[in-house]
């Protein structure tokens, strides 16, 4: 997509993509340009996490405050199946190391939502990405299989599965040395339903969706998919783009496009456990779905 459209036609075109790879409260300032550093929701303190919603269901997050200044949250889904490791000894790349290394010149913060598999088959940068404080890791399930009966031709895990698989993926990150992930959880294709929130609800994570589709999965037009972020960004964005270099090549220069302009704009960036941090401390709530 080169141009904004609605959201459900966003959500549609990332979680096919999606599918094809698988066969807050911050001071009030003026916009300005400002360099981003990680804020002390990067240690490893309790993170901040939303109230269950009504039923007790796991809580669903998009974006942060729209106003008390311009922040965005760049996320990154650091996609892989658990059936393709033949695919990876075959020589298919599913990391990027070259947009980590752009996001550290870049001084940028992100969150990085990976699945249990990406981090075993890349455990060195699973570590990395983990003990550097300008990024935190978040799950993204273990297998990259679909939470619900129907999601763009993802297989599916079962209801009574959920919670194992996710408990899977933050089993794997601790094996392979990622001290703090943060109990944020993101479903596979962006899909889930009442089902699944119950299901997850003893995991106490909050899902985390978003508001702005970079469309960068299977891109070839790194201007396209920067011009289509700058087009969505509004203050408390949460951008989903993807650390995966055969599903999403373009991503590392797109983003390179991206930061300066957003920083021209007054946009700092942060993580998404500071938009959930201003949400829970500010009068006017963020977009919720329980």
């Amino acid at each position: 997509m080169i141009t904004p459209v609605r959201r459900a036609a966003a959500v549609c075109v990332l979680a096919t993509a999606l599918a094809a790879c698988a066969a807050p409260p911050p001071a009030r300032q003026a916009p300005r340009p400002a360099p981003s550093v990680p804020s002390a929701s990067s240690s490893p303190s309790v993170p901040p996490t939303l109230a269950p919603g009504p039923s007790g269901l796991t809580p669903v997050f998009r974006n942060g405050p729209r106003t008390g200044g311009r922040t965005v949250a760049l996320t990154f889904d650091a996609d892989m199946t658990a059936d393709q490791g033949p695919r990876a000894a075959a020589g298919e790349r599913f990391d990027h190391p070259r947009l980590i290394t752009t996001l550290r010149a870049l001084k940028v913060p992100a969150t990085v939502f990976m699945t249990g598999r990406w981090a075993e088959e890349y455990p060195e940068q699973a570590r990395s990405i983990g003990r550097d404080p300008l990024f935190e890791v978040a799950n993204h399930s273990y297998s990259h299989y679909a939470f619900t009966g129907d999601c763009y031709g993802l297989p599916a895990v079962s209801a009574d599965r959920m919670r194992a698989d996710v408990e899977r993926a933050y089993a794997a990150f601790r094996k392979v040395g990622v001290p703090d992930p943060k109990p944020y959880f993101r479903f596979p294709g962006g899909c889930y339903d009442r089902a699944a929130l119950k299901a997850l609800t003893p995991a106490g994570v909050t899902a985390v969706q978003w508001d702005v589709v970079g469309g960068d999965a299977f891109a070839t037009d790194a201007e396209a998919v920067a011009e289509q972020v700058l087009a969505g960004v509004r203050p408390g964005s949460v951008v989903v783009l993807h650390c995966t270099r055969s599903a999403a090549p373009t991503t590392e220069r797109a983003v390179r496009r991206i930061v300066p302009e957003l920083r021209r704009q007054g946009y700092r960036f942060v993580q998404v456990s500071d938009l959930i941090a201003a949400a829970n401390g500010r009068a006017e709530r963020p977009t919720l779905e329980s």
